[in-house]
């Protein structure tokens, strides 16, 4: 296994053949709350992930035992004036946006308190696993702002829009049965198995063609919300990008031979 460390408090996971990265939230003094130092170090790793042609799949986790992100660091919003919290919207609004323009699959594995913006980091990714002491929720309102990293879209697109505003309006926390009911998570598994579970299901993902991968994100996430006309044309594209490449000769060539691929990725 490689590590590669952005910052005091991201660490980069690559195993075997380097397919399947683990970005993980590495400040468990502070329950993994994002500081300006941290996002700058998510955005960092995010683009450093997003350029390496060998990760198929992302998979983001936490290193504390009690806490996937409790959100905003704001003990350190404490000491800002207006204008210190207006130089810092940039750099944090960076690091959700970084984890939710990956051109990879993207799953979250979550545990304890994935709350605000911590939840939202959750949201940014295509697939959510949570273990049985997960608990989520966004309860911006209760201290005077709003979800700003993406909560007020990305839920909703999740749990359409009703659900979503009790959700925002309440601040409420949701207990890992009821998000998964509600479709906040994807899976649920047992205490202690989202890392676990979460990296199957990326080695199962990246045993596919990194070029159809890619594709099929971006068709996925350019084509939500349109009409299915646009959509369609959305999808269009994404094939023809990938119905001419060496992954796709590759596939035929290894399903009619009856054995594994060997992606050459491009």
């Amino acid at each position: 296994m490689s590590e590669e460390r952005f910052g005091e408090f991201v660490l980069v996971r690559r195993r075997g053949d380097g397919h399947v990265a683990e970005l993980a939230l590495d400040r468990p003094k502070a329950m993994n709350a994002v500081s300006t130092a941290m996002a700058r170090s998510i955005t960092a790793a995010c683009a450093a992930l997003g350029e390496d042609r060998d990760v198929r799949v992302v998979v983001l986790t936490s290193t504390h035992e009690r806490a996937f992100c409790v959100g905003a660091d704001l003990k350190e919003r404490n000491s800002f004036s207006d204008a210190d919290l207006l130089r810092q919207r940039p750099v944090t609004r960076g690091a959700y946006t970084a984890v939710l323009e990956l051109p990879v699959p993207t799953v979250a594995a979550v545990h304890g308190f994935a709350l605000g913006g911590g939840f939202e980091l959750a949201l940014s990714c295509d697939v959510i696993v949570a273990d049985r002491t997960a608990v989520v929720g966004l309860p911006e309102v209760s201290v005077g702002v709003i979800p700003g990293g993406g909560g007020t879209q990305l839920l909703p697109r999740r749990v359409g829009a009703a659900r979503a505003a009790e959700l925002v309006f309440t601040a409420r926390r949701v207990e890992a049965a009821e998000a998964r009911e509600l479709g906040l998570v994807d899976q649920l598994v047992d205490d202690g198995r989202d890392r676990e579970e979460a990296l199957e299901l990326a080695s199962r993902m990246a045993a596919n063609s990194p070029v159809g991968l890619r594709a099929a994100k971006r068709a996925l996430r350019l084509g939500h919300g349109l009409d299915l006309r646009a959509g369609l044309e959305v999808e269009d594209a994404a094939w023809r990008s990938v119905a001419f490449s060496g992954d796709r000769a590759e596939g035929v060539a290894a399903f009619n031979e009856k054995r594994a691929p060997r992606w050459p990725g491009e």
